[in-house]
């Protein structure tokens, strides 16, 4: 969690672009996004020349090249306010824009980037305060790209709104990247599943950073992601590059638009939260999919989308709306029977109504999937969520309740489920029950309800103390009466 401190910190450079002229959030976030990203291209660049020192080895491919000491945070945060904005105007922002090599996806993104901070004197005060952000764990610098996003009042256009990291990490945990993925995220807005994952790549798989053949599929082609917002886009980028993924594939599509011919069966492992309940041009949406499912609903409509994106054997974790496990429409039902009948649908977890606060209060679940396209469902797992480690309200605040921990190592040993009660917060329910329920996945219809038995009073007993204590209010009026008179 981040601390209070650095809380103080960033509310304090937020509270100067504020002053300074830059009320819109999403550009207050662009610029501090810049600005760290610059600061920590340098820190990198200085723990490489340091290791080298130490190795006595000369320093391969640095990010500032010989002659553009003059580019880095470190030289330039000391600079004079107006030397200091010449310099990020005129060189550091053209130097942003070409990084990564001009054919690249992130060069392709940055080539729109533009430094819109107003005044030397901002700046200045901006770059002072930014200069005492740790920034040298990546923990650190998730949870604090967090609370930034975090300040955003409301959720984006077309239904987009920030997924929890804890929830991005469950699911990520729960599908356990492997180094033969290739992990694609169809609406991947700031692409924090796919920084998760690369997150649980370092860990868990470590041989992806030392095997150079692995090393090299980390780096170019094991993340996907797709967005048609070009902000986000250049912040994804930005973000993934911080996170040591060097050439991610992050490229402004309309996911809904076109399903594109390279994409059709290409992917292992989806994680997405994709946009829904937002505004559809039904018109320029893709026919295939239409074709798929006809219906209006994006989120309908990306599932059918992540199915046409799998692999067979590839899998996939998804958030929707609780709708799609119960609606009535004939796309609703055709979804779901064909996740159940042609495909392996493996899990559905519920999550908690508060989960998504201050952004929205609505009510969503997880889908767990594999694509077979010849059926496999035989059990299907459910799991309850009630806390989630924070307070249900706008606040969501940390609390000790918290059920996480618990789904993903049930998840882990799934056969021992099936001695589970359906009065449990998790248990299995067949493939034959759900068809016999037409296709039905929300969890209260295979739950059961614990009634308890509570004694009451007998109420006549109840009606004499009534008489009683009434007999008491008329006898003590009578006396009051008598002494006033």
């Amino acid at each position: 969690m981040i601390t209070g401190e650095l809380k103080s910190k960033i509310d304090g450079v937020w509270t100067a672009f504020w002053s300074g002229g830059i009320s819109n959030p999403l550009e207050v976030i662009e610029q501090i996004t810049y600005l760290l990203f610059i600061r920590r291209l340098d820190d990198l660049q200085t723990l490489q020349e340091n290791k080298a020192r130490r190795l006595g080895e000369p320093l391969t491919d640095p990010t500032f090249k010989p002659g553009q000491d003059q580019l880095r945070w470190s030289r330039f945060k000391n600079a004079e306010p107006g030397a200091m904005f010449r310099i990020v105007d005129d060189e550091v922002f053209p130097f942003l824009r070409q990084l990564g090599g001009e054919e690249s996806t992130y060069a392709d993104h940055m080539k729109d980037a533009r430094f819109t901070v107003p005044t030397p004197a901002l700046l200045s005060k901006v770059v002072d305060m930014l200069d005492g952000v740790p920034m040298h764990d990546r923990d650190t610098n998730g949870d604090l790209y967090e609370y930034m996003l975090g300040k955003l009042a409301s959720a984006g256009q077309n239904g987009q709104f920030r997924t929890p990291r804890h929830i991005i990490q469950l699911m990520v945990s729960m599908t356990d990247p492997e180094p033969r993925d290739e992990i694609c995220d169809p609406a991947c807005g700031t692409a924090g599943f796919l920084v998760s994952a690369a997150e649980h790549m370092r860990e868990h798989h470590p041989t992806v950073l030392t095997d150079a053949v692995q090393r090299k599929h980390f780096a170019t082609s094991m993340f996907h992601g797709y967005d048609f917002d070009s902000t986000m886009l250049r912040i994804g980028s930005m973000n993934m590059l911080m996170h040591g993924v060097e050439s991610p594939d992050i490229r402004y599509r309309d996911s809904l638009s076109e399903v594109a011919a390279d994409t059709e069966g290409r992917y292992t492992l989806i994680l997405a939260n994709p946009p829904f309940a937002g505004s559809l041009d039904y018109e320029s949406t893709s026919k295939a999919l239409l074709k798929d499912v006809k219906t209006k609903k994006t989120e309908l409509l990306f599932l059918a989308l992540f199915l046409r994106l799998l692999k067979p054997g590839g899998r996939a974790a998804v958030i929707v709306p609780d709708g799609v496990l119960f609606g009535s429409t004939t796309a609703h039902k055709a979804l779901r029977k064909r996740l159940v009948e042609e495909q392996k649908l493996d899990a559905v977890v519920k999550l908690p109504s508060g989960v998504f606060k201050p952004y929205a209060g609505v009510s969503t679940a997880i889908l767990f999937f594999t694509k077979t396209d010849s059926g496999g469902t035989d059990d299907v797992w459910f799991y309850d969520i009630r806390a989630d480690g924070f307070s249900l309200d706008d606040k969501r605040n940390p609390i000790e309740a918290n059920d996480l921990p618990d789904v993903l190592a049930r998840w882990q040993n799934r056969d021992a489920e099936a001695a589970r009660a359906r009065t449990e917060q998790s248990f299995l329910v067949p493939k034959a029950e759900i068809v016999a329920e037409g296709y039905d996945l929300s969890i209260n219809r295979y739950k059961e309800l614990i009634f308890e038995e509570v004694e009451t009073r007998d109420p006549l007993d109840i009606i004499a103390e009534l008489e009683d204590l009434e007999g008491e209010i008329q006898q003590g009026l009578a006396e009051l009466k008598a002494m006033l008179s």
